[in-house]
């Protein structure tokens, strides 16, 4: 029984916080403090953003910020990340709440948190490195198209038009904007962003997000622009609770769950190689990652919080400002507790196209024009699936644009693969042979050697390529450089056998590795070489087989100094 349970807690143990990432965060409190302190003053309008973006409120981005920020940055496996409310997870629950309520939301969190721990206790972690460039590039892009259409009712002071798709409540809030123009709305909205960017230009280490707001603030204020302010956030963080949905429901939610859990552990991971790329001397551990992201999920819904990731934004901040443990994050967690519970009635009056603004700025520098120039330049192929994907992402949702990009990127590649499959007809080597010898095998022998992959995308135009031979009596296949072969391969080489078989040509084989052996046994291709002995370890072997076949069956005229090795009656 203490087998079975230390067998069982053996996955679980190895995820847990090691004493040597605890014992980093007392090294350099000082750095780690005054990171934490900049992360929280650049994350607490990002959180508030994203928190009314999703459709649960700003106090939800505050809570998810806290909580999850607290939870990943103890259990997680990097030194450096920074979790909470991101604009990638916030374009997944848009619909979600559209659908369900706020309640959904929560428990769509708290069952992808689930998910991400069975993940991480499964070492799943390592399959996240399999998404391709381009992929990852482009729905980055469409996640910046999102998060900036979904803002501009907000930043235009106009209500929310109905629906689901970002580009058509874009386009609606337009309409309404254009009829009844609210200027005051869009100038705070453009001052945040310009000041922002621009600040963001001349000096990167000042949190001029949080500048903004506060000037926009202060304007509203002198203006009284009640209108356009985001309303009272409660004193403090919403009541635990878990009476989120009717079970009956629970079942509905498992799709979206699984959407929400993939992109936190893909965004997470994400974030987490970013920082290690970053900094010097720092790695991460994937699963503990997923392990840690999936508590912070499972706990934050029950403080009211929505999903939560790792933010890339929010870690990179905290990597340049210095941070070297876990404790940076921590403090970071902490500064927005404070203002949860001390300051809710100063964030009360921050304008909610203020906010927008934010989120806008937030998109823009998202968008890495460097990076997007030079893989749209890599190749054709990377430039269609980014291109792809980031039009999914617009047009669909964000988990069916990874499914659709990563399966246009799986086509093209097997496509590519497949090309690299060859079948060469070579010269016979002269040196194994004299020029009389040459001259006559060259007739009737052919000798074709296959390079690359025999798999199923490349298979049939093998066969295609291998029924053209013509005017020859033996076929000497050399296979010593097939790289890959499956089962299609093996049935089209067994198929292509045959016919050549039929139309009395001879078949021989030489160089099949042995890893291949198995393959060709279970599907019969080894039988049909097998007899008459037409399996070969050489190329000079099966050559000179080849010649004593056709020397048996008088094809060719039987050297006089080989004749004492061929039957009477073949060499009459």
């Amino acid at each position: 029984m203490s087998s079975l349970l230390d067998r069982a807690w053996g996955p679980v143990r190895d995820l847990l916080p090691a004493r040597a990432d605890l014992a980093r965060m007392g090294r350099d409190p000082r750095r780690d403090v005054l990171a934490g302190l900049t992360v929280a003053i650049v994350a607490l309008p990002l959180a508030l953003g994203f928190g009314i973006s999703s459709g649960a409120g700003a106090a939800a981005g505050l809570a998810t910020a806290v909580v999850a920020g607290t939870l990943a940055a103890v259990f997680g496996g990097s030194n450096l990340q920074v979790s909470g409310p991101t604009g990638a997870m916030t374009v997944v629950l848009v619909p979600i709440v559209a659908q369900y309520g706020t309640g959904g939301v929560l428990a769509v969190g708290l069952l992808a948190g689930l998910m991400m721990v069975g993940l991480a206790v499964a070492r799943a972690g390592r399959y996240m490195s399999y998404v391709p460039a381009p992929v990852i590039e482009g729905f980055t892009l469409g996640i910046a198209g999102v998060i900036g259409l979904q803002q501009v009712p907000n930043a235009l002071g106009v209500p929310k038009p109905e629906g689901e798709k970002v580009v058509a409540i874009a386009w609606r809030a337009v309409e309404e904007f254009v009829g009844q123009p609210n200027w005051t709305a869009i100038g705070l909205a453009a001052g945040v962003v310009v000041l922002m960017l621009a600040g963001a230009r001349w000096k990167p280490t000042v949190p001029f997000s949080l500048i903004a707001v506060i000037a926009a603030t202060v304007a509203a204020k002198a203006m009284r622009l009640d209108a356009v302010t985001i309303g009272h956030l409660p004193a403090g963080l919403p009541a635990p609770s878990l009476a989120f949905l009717h079970p009956s429901e629970v079942p509905s939610l498992l799709p979206p769950a699984v959407a929400v859990a993939a992109l936190a552990a893909l965004e997470s991971l994400m974030s987490a190689s970013a920082a290690d790329a970053m900094s010097v001397g720092q790695r991460h551990d994937s699963n503990k990652e997923l392990f840690g992201q999936g508590l912070a999920n499972i706990a934050a819904p029950l403080f009211g919080g929505v999903a939560a990731t790792g933010a890339i934004a929010r870690t990179a901040v905290n990597v340049r400002s210095g941070a070297s443990s876990r404790l940076a994050a921590l403090v970071h967690a902490a500064v927005l507790a404070v203002i949860v519970f001390a300051a809710a009635p100063l964030v009360a009056g921050i304008p909610l196209a203020a906010l927008a603004g934010v989120l806008i700025a937030t998109a823009i520098r998202m968008i890495e024009v460097a990076s997007l120039r030079a893989m749209m330049r890599a190749t054709r192929s990377d430039a269609v699936i980014l291109v792809l994907t980031a039009a999914a992402t617009l047009a669909l949702d964000l988990v069916k644009a990874v499914l659709i990009g990563m399966g246009v990127a799986g086509a093209l590649a097997l496509r590519a693969v497949a090309k690299q499959a060859r079948l060469d007809q070579v010269p016979l080597d002269r040196g194994d042979h004299g020029e009389e010898e040459h001259a006559l095998l060259a007739e009737h022998i052919v000798a074709y050697r296959i390079d690359g992959p025999l798999f199923f995308a490349a298979a049939h135009r093998f066969l295609l390529e291998l029924a053209e031979v013509a005017d020859v009596r033996v076929v000497i296949l050399r296979m010593s450089r097939v790289s890959t072969l499956d089962a299609t391969g093996a049935l089209v080489l067994k198929d292509a056998i045959d016919k050549l078989k039929r139309r009395g040509i001879t078949v021989m084989a030489s160089g099949i590795r042995p890893g291949q052996l198995r393959t060709l046994d279970s599907l019969g291709v080894l039988d049909t070489l097998r007899v008459g002995g037409r399996m070969y370890a050489t190329t000079p072997d099966a050559i000179r087989a080849a010649r004593t076949h056709l020397h048996c069956a008088g094809v060719l005229p039987v050297p006089a100094q080989l004749r004492s090795d061929v039957p009477e009656e073949a060499a009459r």
